[in-house]
């Protein structure tokens, strides 16, 4: 399905922290994933106080879902990032794992949100993601 990658020059270089500022699709099948974090299949955490860790993890379980509703990591489009406030200067691992996960050129639109806390108190992030599949 044709999306559109949008990174006006009037809008700071977000390619460098992994993401898009604008993605557009037309038609296809919208899914709307819940929060992934970093808990494997069993519900234990994966990499408890490391954020690089978890967010790999929390990325796995997004492509988990995605793929189960018939799409791949391509297909998303939007992602938001929730990361508890004592993480936030460890931003870094996060790009630094976006980029291993979606393309140079083409990663989702995404909003990163400081929080207090998560569901869990070993939770550092959660992701949720939106895709459009055709």
């Amino acid at each position: 399905m044709p999306k559109e990658y949008i990174n006006p020059k009037e809008l700071f270089n977000s390619l460098q922290y992994g993401f898009s500022q604008v993605v557009t699709s037309q038609s296809g099948k919208t899914v709307h994933m819940s929060g992934q974090v970093a808990w494997d299949e069993e519900q234990q955490i994966v990499g408890k106080n490391n954020l690089q860790k978890q967010t790999r993890q929390a990325l796995k379980n997004v492509e988990t879902a995605v793929n189960a509703a018939g799409g791949t990591l391509a297909d998303v489009v939007s992602m938001r990032i929730y990361i508890v406030y004592d993480k936030l200067d460890e931003s870094g691992a996060i790009s630094d794992t976006l980029k291993e996960f979606f393309p140079s050129d083409q990663p989702p639109a995404t909003t990163w949100i400081g929080v207090h806390s998560l569901a869990h108190e070993d939770f550092l992030i959660e992701i949720e993601a939106i895709a459009v599949i055709d």
